[in-house]
């Protein structure tokens, strides 16, 4: 039964994924247009956009970027499928690792100064993101004994209780992978772009579709991590973890529209610093309490 339950997760998340994702991109659209005092889209928007890029010819630059596109939309599937199967969260987040490589390997295949330099901004905001990734990982074995989401989940506690820090840092990462204001380095959804759109300037069609809704499995799958921070065995921490989640993406949305982007520098410099004051002190508290 539990093999049951845990395949009708997966199933879940592939086919619901997208439609979710997409309505967070719509909201997201609405809620930063009434921010700036403007009506906005429609919700549905994101999914008019995504229907008439799967419409339109696909310019191919060379198979091998198409290739490695598919790669990294197959990889965020599979590592978000992982997840909610309750598979080992260090292999979660290696696969999340891999695709976003798969990513920066399809801008650098298309021999342009605006990918390759989105490319290399990509290299760089992993640099910064993955270390908070990484103890993110460490810390919810250090607090449950297991690196299993299912385990994880079974806890009679919620794994914030002992990682409040990387929490705060796992959020702060966040407006990262989101693509956000003020480390939307790589490439964005806003008009200040300097590169154009950077890792997805040579992109187009179809395969541009496929980026985008490579984006919307991935930001599913890592709001689904927040949620593993509130989590436990109790039936109604489920519901304190929906409400955690729209809380964070609201806080999201929030500042990207509040901070202006920053050099590259500032973001290694601050994303470090979160991840050394919030993650290690609070994984060196917890081994000293554990």
């Amino acid at each position: 039964m539990e093999l049951i339950w845990r395949i009708l997760w997966v199933a879940g998340y592939v086919l619901l994924a997208p439609l979710l994702g997409g309505l967070l991109a719509g909201f997201d659209r609405k809620i930063s247009a009434r921010m700036q005092g403007r009506r906005g889209p429609s919700v549905w928007q994101p999914f008019y956009d995504l229907f008439k890029l799967f419409q339109k010819q696909s310019v191919v630059v060379n198979n091998v970027q198409d290739f490695l596109v598919y790669g990294f939309l197959l990889f965020i599937v599979f590592t978000g499928g992982l997840f909610f199967f309750g598979g080992d969260i260090l292999l979660v987040f290696f696969a999340l690792t891999l695709a976003g490589i798969f990513f920066i390997m399809s801008a650098c295949s298309a021999n342009s100064p605006y990918s390759s330099m989105g490319a290399q901004r990509e290299l760089m905001q992993m640099m910064a993101y993955e270390p908070m990734v990484l103890l993110a990982a460490i810390g919810f074995y250090i607090s449950t004994g297991s690196f299993s989401v299912m385990d994880i989940i079974a806890a009679k506690e919620s794994a914030i209780a002992y990682l409040p820090g990387i929490f705060i840092g796992f959020l702060f990462i966040l407006t990262i992978k989101f693509r956000k204001s003020p480390y939307d380095l790589s490439t964005t959804h806003h008009a200040h772009q300097e590169m154009v759109k950077g890792l997805t300037t040579e992109l187009s069609g179809n395969i541009l579709a496929c980026v985008e809704l490579s984006h919307w499995y991935e930001n599913v799958f890592l709001l689904g991590v927040v949620g593993l921070f509130i989590v436990n065995s109790t039936w109604w921490s489920w519901i304190v973890a929906v409400a955690v989640i729209l809380v964070s993406y609201f806080l999201e949305i929030l500042i990207d529209n509040v901070f202006p982007r920053v050099k590259w520098q500032n973001m290694l410099k601050t994303t470090w610093v979160v991840t050394l004051v919030a993650g290690v002190i609070n994984l060196l508290i917890l081994t000293m309490i554990k």
